[in-house]
C-alpha cells in the first residue's frame, strides 16, 4: 500500500469518508427497512464497524464495505424476525384463544428469552444458526455461502447450540 493513499484510521479521512457517504448509505438503509430509526441504527453500526476495522479496510473498498455491512445488518434483523415467526408458527396450539393465560404468558416470556439468547450469540454463530434453522440450509450450503469450511460451520453451530442449551435449558434444544 502506498503512503499517498488515504487511511481510514486517520480521523480527517474517516470524517471525510463519513460526510461523503452518510446520505447515500442512510437512504439505502431506509429503502431496505422502511424505518428511519432502524435505518439510523444500521448506519451507525456500520460506521462503527468500519472505524473498529479501519486498519484492515482498503480505503478504495471502504464504500463497498459500508454498504455491504448495512445490508448484512438488515439481513440479520430479518433472519431474527423469521426466528420469532417460526417459533410462533411451531407452537403446538393453533387456536390460542382457548389457552390458559398463564401458559400464554410463559410462552411469550420464552419467546423473548429465545430472541435475547439468539441476539447474544456471536455474529458467526448467529449467522450459521439462523441459516440452518430458519433458512433450512445444510452445513455444506452454508460453508459455500460464507466461503468457510464445513468444519467451521459445524463448530459454529455446535457453539451456538451449546449457548442455547446453557441459557434455555436442555429440554428446549
Amino acid at each position: 500500500m502506498s503512503s499517498s493513499k488515504p487511511k481510514l484510521c486517520n480521523e480527517t479521512h474517516f470524517k471525510a469518508f463519513y460526510l461523503d457517504h452518510i446520505q447515500a448509505v442512510s437512504n439505502f438503509a431506509y429503502y431496505k427497512c422502511g424505518d428511519n430509526a432502524a435505518a439510523l441504527d444500521f448506519v451507525q453500526d456500520a460506521f462503527a464497524k468500519i472505524w473498529e476495522n479501519c486498519a484492515k479496510i482498503d480505503f478504495s473498498k471502504a464504500k463497498t464495505y459500508l454498504f455491504t455491512t448495512v445490508n448484512n445488518l438488515f439481513l440479520n434483523t430479518v433472519r431474527h424476525q423469521k426466528v420469532v415467526l417460526s417459533y410462533a408458527k411451531a407452537s403446538p396450539y393453533l387456536d390460542k384463544t382457548n389457552q390458559n393465560p398463564e401458559y400464554l404468558l410463559e410462552e411469550e416470556e420464552f419467546k423473548k428469552k429465545l430472541q435475547s439468547v439468539i441476539a447474544d450469540l456471536s455474529d458467526d454463530q448467529r449467522e450459521v444458526f439462523l441459516l440452518n434453522r430458519i433458512e433450512d440450509k445444510k452445513y455444506r450450503e452454508i460453508a459455500e455461502l460464507l466461503d468457510i469450511s464445513q468444519k467451521t460451520v459445524e463448530k459454529r453451530m455446535s457453539g451456538a447450540l451449546k449457548v442455547l442449551r446453557e441459557k434455555l435449558g436442555h429440554e428446549n434444544f
